[in-house]
Order: structure tokens, then C-alpha cells, then sequence
């Protein structure tokens, strides 16, 4: 965690005073579980701390509520990710199946990946997934993003570099 803004501790706390008990039952109601509101709840303030430039906010409960939809949208997003292996994983031969730990690896590794996929625009995510998932090649793709040829390799490029960035850490 970065330690941004000196004064984000102190913003945080007012918000989590003035607004925790309001964020939680909103959560409690969204998610219908209280061990899970808890922790987004949590999570979300978490992420305030982060936040270099943390500004009293106009409206804190919108602010909040939108933090905490982001991340319960992560959260659908890697259950459907690990849902989707382990799905895979059931079609292949058992004798094929990676050990318990390499199997936590992957699904780690699939996870960061799915994180920095997420960082690119629309239209590069779709591009690595059509060459990578479907196989596309670069004039089917840009004949479906409505790009040049040029543009998806671009797109590619992008996508491979999020990938070696997930695997290895971000190149020096």
C-alpha cells in the first residue's frame, strides 16, 4: 500500500465514522451476506487509503457505493475466471491434472492476468482474446473491431505486455 496523502488517514477515518454502518447494511442487503458485506466494506475502505489525492467528497455515500460496486464486480469476475478452470480443468484426464498447489499457481496467475487484461480499452482486451481464446487472425480481427490490421498487432502487443507483466513483474 502506497502511503499517499498524509492527510488520507484522517479523511478515511471521518468517512468510515460518518458512513461504515450505512455502506455496511447497503452491502448486507446487496450481497445478502453479512461476512461478505463485512469484508467489501472493509476492502473498500482500504482502497480510500490508497488513493493519492483523496479529496472530501461532495457526496460520500456515492462514492462509496461506487468503490464497493467496483469491487464486487472483481469478485464476480474471478469466481467466473475460476469457475471457467476449474470447469476445463474437469474435462481433462485426471492423470493430467495439476497437483493442488500448481493449481492455486494457476489460478493466481489467471487472476493478475484477468487484472492487467482489465487495464486495457475495450477494443485491445477483445483483440488479444479473439487472436489468443479463438484464434482469430489480425484481418478477422480488425474486420470485427472495425481497425486496421496494423491496429491489432498494436492491440496484440498491448495484450502480450500485460501478460509478461503478470508473469514476471513490469520489465526495467
Amino acid at each position: 500500500m502506497s502511503a499517499g496523502d498524509p492527510a488520507n488517514p484522517h479523511r478515511v477515518g471521518l468517512l468510515y465514522r460518518d458512513h461504515r454502518d450505512w455502506l455496511f447494511g447497503w452491502l448486507r442487503k446487496t450481497v445478502q451476506c453479512p461476512q461478505r458485506a463485512e469484508d467489501v466494506s472493509q476492502d473498500t475502505f482500504v482502497r480510500l487509503l490508497t488513493r493519492p489525492d483523496l479529496q472530501a467528497p461532495r457526496e460520500p455515500r456515492a462514492l462509496l457505493a461506487t468503490i464497493a460496486r467496483g469491487l464486487l464486480v472483481d469478485q464476480f469476475r474471478r469466481n467466473d475466471l475460476e469457475r471457467a478452470y476449474l470447469e476445463e480443468l474437469a474435462l481433462a484426464p485426471r492423470d493430467l491434472h495439476p497437483s493442488p498447489e500448481d493449481q492455486a499457481l494457476i489460478l493466481e496467475n489467471l487472476r493478475e492476468i484477468d487484472r492487467l487484461l482489465g487495464q486495457l480499452s475495450s477494443k485491445a482486451r477483445a483483440a488479444f482474446l479473439y487472436n489468443r481464446l479463438d484464434g482469430l487472425g489480425h484481418a478477422e480481427i480488425a474486420e470485427r473491431l472495425g481497425v486496421s490490421p496494423s491496429r491489432v498487432r498494436q492491440y496484440l502487443a498491448q495484450g502480450m505486455r500485460q501478460c509478461y507483466i503478470a508473469l514476471y513483474g513490469e520489465p526495467t
